[in-house]
This record gives C-alpha cells, structure tokens and sequence, in this order.
C-alpha cells in the first residue's frame, strides 16, 4: 500500500482509447473533461504510459491530460524500425485523437523527453508549449557516445520467464537509481508484463526500439533539434540525477539561449532530493514543477503566445 494520494490516484479509472499512426495503433489514457486544453505525457524507454497514471489526475482538473503508449512500448503495436520523428508524430496524433482542445502541451521524460524535443523542434507551431524532464543533451565527445550503449544492454534480449513472481523479481531501473518507494516501484512493474499466448510472461515493450532505429549508425543530433526548438520550453531535471550534471544544464541552456524559444524565456527547475526517475522517488515535487511551469505560461483557456 502506499500513501492516500497514490492510491486515490491510481484507483481513478483513465478513459482508454487508441489511434492508427502509419499502420500502428497507438493507445492512450485519459484523465479530465474532453473539451479542456490538452496536456500530453510521454514515458521514457521501455516504459509506458502508466508511469504517468499516479500524476495525472493532478493536472486534471483544468486539462484533457493523455499518456501515450509510444509505438513498441506499452499496449501499442510494435513497428519493424522505430523513429523519434514518427514518434513525435504519435505525440500529435494522440493529442488530435483524445478529446482536449486547443494547441498541446508536451511534457516527457528520459527518452520521452528526446521525442519532446524532436516534436517541438519539427512541430512547435502546433504546441502550447514543451517540458523535457531529465533528458541530458550532451556536448559532443565521440569517445563517450561510443559507450553509451552499455545501459541498453539489459533491454534487448527479449526474455520469457516461466511465472508473474519470476520477472516481477528481475524489475529494475535503467539506470540504476536509489528509489525508495516500493509502491511505485511495484505499480510499474506489474504493468509493464505481459502473459505470453504459448505461456510465461515478458516485458510489454519491443527490444527492438533500441536496436531497429532508423538511422542508428548515425545517431541524431538532438543537440541540433533543441536549438530548432519553436514553442515555449522548459526543462525539469532531478537534483541528484546521475546522467544530467552542471555541464549538461549550461549546454542544454546554450543551445536553447539561440533558439526561438528564448524570446519567451527557458525555465530550468531542479526537483530537489531527485534522481534520473524523478517521477517515481519525487512524484509530488515533480508535479509542482511541472505545475509552476504550465502556471508561468498562458493561463488556461487563452491563447498561447507565439514565439516564432
């Protein structure tokens, strides 16, 4: 059992639906009116829209907020190559598809986050505006890039395992992190399996999203992408977050200062006391942040301000 909060939460029945994107159905959860101002969510990798589930209903009492399940992860259907600009494009599609109104607001994490940045460089226009949370865009350093791959090694063997105790037992973050709610940590995890058809269970999301990429000897700039960006941005990082450091922050502060985005001003909100999964050992304080930032910018129900 955890605390009230997260168990009023989770307990809250999210409406479900899904969309076909380029021939895959993308599924999504939604909290709040149909008819109010959109708020999307997106996981990070191998994660799913569930991470989002306990902060959902946070946000709304005033927003349609939707967590999608990005293609290969999730409930949603598995694609033969995976691209962060066809996912940006899920984002959209998902947003058009669950009933709120108005230009968007896209906040992701890890990964998600990545696609954020690629929807709001490739499709700012079309957004209220974009909150990346814990996604490090680092400096280039070739040596570095070229071990970066170590974390992932745990992701791409798809494994079946022969009952619910055995894999729930193998659940873990990536990367590792100290996280001291095991009632998060258990919610995740029991809806991130999946009981195969000839028997077992595996993980719902598809190993080839990090090794089916298009592109993948090349990987993308998302240095490139963050100055493109041409929506109103902010950027929430853990304080303790072991991948984003003091030099991740000024680079990622420098790319956006020539943006069209500095014209409405970059926030960079550190969530105290939290690491890389922020969502998970600070979800209250990672709520407040995104609050404070959604609270800066347009008040709900007006229009947005161009920044372009």
């Amino acid at each position: 059992m955890g605390p009230s909060w997260f168990e009023e939460a989770v307990a809250i029945e999210p409406e479900q639906g899904s969309v076909l994107v380029d021939g895959c159905e993308i599924r999504w959860l939604a909290w709040g009116e149909r008819g109010a101002p959109t708020l999307v969510l997106v996981h990070g990798g191998a994660a799913h829209a569930r991470w989002w589930a306990p902060h959902a209903p946070m946000f709304s009492a005033d927003r349609r907020v939707v967590a999608i399940d990005l293609s290969g992860h999730g409930d949603s259907g598995w694609r033969d190559v995976y691209r962060a600009e066809q996912w940006a494009q899920e984002v959209l599609a998902v947003a058009d598809d669950a009933g709120g109104s108005g230009r968007p607001v896209v906040a992701g994490h890890s990964m998600g986050g990545f696609v954020t940045i690629v929807t709001a460089a490739e499709h700012g226009r079309d957004l209220e505006g974009a909150i990346v949370l814990d996604s490090p865009v680092r400096r280039p350093d070739p040596e570095s890039d070229e071990g970066r791959g170590g974390n992932r090694r745990g992701f791409i063997q798809r494994r079946v395992y022969p009952d619910r105790d055995a894999i729930l037992a193998r659940f873990k973050l990536i990367p590792p992190q100290e996280c001291d709610n095991d009632w998060f940590l258990d919610y995740i995890a029991h809806n991130s399996i999946r009981e195969e058809p000839e028997g077992g269970w595996t993980w719902k999301f598809d190993p080839g999203v990090f090794v089916r990429r298009e592109g993948s000897h090349r990987p993308i700039d998302f240095a490139a992408r963050l100055a493109e960006v041409t929506c109103r941005v902010a950027v929430i990082n853990g304080e303790q977050s072991a991948i984003v450091d003091e030099d991740v922050v000024s680079y990622m502060s420098d790319l956006l200062e020539g943006s069209p985005a500095a014209a409405a001003g970059v926030p960079f909100v550190q969530v105290p006391r939290a690491h890389h999964h922020l969502l998970l050992d600070q979800p209250l304080a990672t709520v407040t942040a995104i609050r404070g930032v959604l609270a800066t910018w347009s008040p709900v129900g007006e229009p947005p301000v161009d920044v372009n």
